[in-house]
C-alpha cells in the first residue's frame, strides 16, 4: 500500500523491496487498460474477429494450392492467426503517459521519484501489454478450436518459444520507449507513435511473414530490431526441424535488448538535460 508519505510499505509498518514497487508499477499499467470494461470486451471481440478475418484472407490466398513459396498452407494460416495474438499484446495502442506528463510538466515528479523514470515507464508498459493477454488467450482458445494453429515438435522446442515470446516483448516496451523519450523534444509524440506501430507491424512480420517477402528486403528487416520482437518466436513455433540455430536467434534477441537498453540511456540522458525544474 502506499501511505501518506508516498511511500510504498508492505504490511503495516516494512517498506516494500525493489521487487514489490516494480510489481506494483506492472499492476497499475495493467489497472488502466483495464479499468474500462466496455473497451475490454470491444477489444476482445476485435481480437476473436481479427483471427477470424486473417485465417479467411490466407486461406483465400492460397485456394487450392497446398504450398506458395515453399510455405504449408497450415503454417501460413497458423502463422497469420498467431501473429494477431502477438500484434494485440506487443503493439497495443495503450501507450505509455509519457508524453502527457511532459507536456504538463509533471514528469518533474517522475525524476525526483526513488524509482528512475525509465523504470516507471518500462513498467508501465509491460503491464499495459500484459492486461491485453486475456484477449489474446481468448483469440488462441478459438484459433486451437478451429486448428488453425498446429503445435511444435518437441518439448524444448516449446520451451525456446516461450522465451523468445518473452525477449520479443521486452524489446518491443524498449522501442516504445525510446518514441516515448522524443516527448522531450516535441510536444506531442501522437504521430510518431503512429509512424511506429505501422513499422512494427509490417517489419516485426505480423502482418506479412519475413517469408514472402524478397530476400534482400527480409534480409534487411531481419537486421532491425522489429523482427525480433513478433517474426523470431513465432518462426521458432513453426520450425519443421530446429536445431542450433534456435540458439542463435535467442542470442540475437538478447543482443538487441542490450543494444536497445544502451539507445534508451543514452536517449534518457540527452532528455535529463533539457528538463527544468523550476525552484531547483
Amino acid at each position: 500500500m502506499v501511505t501518506a508519505d508516498g511511500v510504498l510499505r508492505e504490511g503495516r509498518d516494512r517498506p516494500a523491496g525493489p521487487i514489490a514497487i516494480r510489481l506494483a508499477l506492472v499492476g497499475h499499467g495493467m489497472r488502466q487498460v483495464l479499468v474500462f470494461r466496455a473497451d475490454v470486451i470491444v477489444g476482445t471481440v476485435s481480437t476473436v474477429s481479427r483471427v477470424v478475418l486473417v485465417m479467411l484472407v490466407w486461406n483465400a490466398v492460397y485456394g487450392a494450392r497446398g504450398t506458395v513459396s515453399g510455405v504449408d498452407r497450415e503454417d501460413a494460416v497458423g502463422y497469420a492467426a498467431l501473429g494477431a495474438l502477438f500484434a494485440v499484446v506487443f503493439q497495443p495502442w495503450h501507450f505509455s503517459n509519457l508524453n502527457s506528463r511532459v507536456r504538463d510538466g509533471n514528469v518533474v515528479f517522475d525524476v525526483m521519484r526513488p524509482v528512475g523514470l525509465l523504470t516507471q515507464t518500462l513498467a508501465a508498459q509491460i503491464g499495459s501489454s500484459l492486461a491485453n493477454v486475456p484477449k489474446a488467450a481468448v483469440g488462441l482458445a478459438l484459433a486451437l478450436l478451429l486448428g488453425a494453429i498446429p503445435g511444435p515438435s518437441t518439448w524444448w522446442q516449446t520451451a525456446a518459444f516461450v522465451l523468445s515470446a518473452c525477449l520479443g516483448l521486452v524489446i518491443a516496451v524498449q522501442c516504445n520507449l525510446i518514441v516515448g523519450l522524443t516527448a522531450f523534444w516535441t510536444t506531442d509524440v501522437g504521430g510518431a507513435y503512429i509512424i511506429y506501430s505501422m513499422a512494427a507491424a509490417f517489419c516485426s512480420g505480423s502482418l506479412i511473414p519475413l517469408w514472402f517477402m524478397p530476400d534482400g528486403l527480409a534480409g534487411a528487416l531481419r537486421a532491425l530490431p522489429f523482427s525480433a520482437q513478433i517474426f523470431t518466436p513465432l518462426s521458432i513455433w513453426f520450425d519443421r526441424a530446429p536445431g542450433w540455430t534456435v540458439l542463435g536467434e535467442l542470442a540475437l534477441q538478447v543482443g538487441w535488448i542490450a543494444v536497445l537498453t544502451v539507445i534508451a540511456r543514452a536517449v534518457w540522458s540527452h532528455a535529463l538535460r533539457r528538463t527544468v525544474i523550476n525552484g531547483g
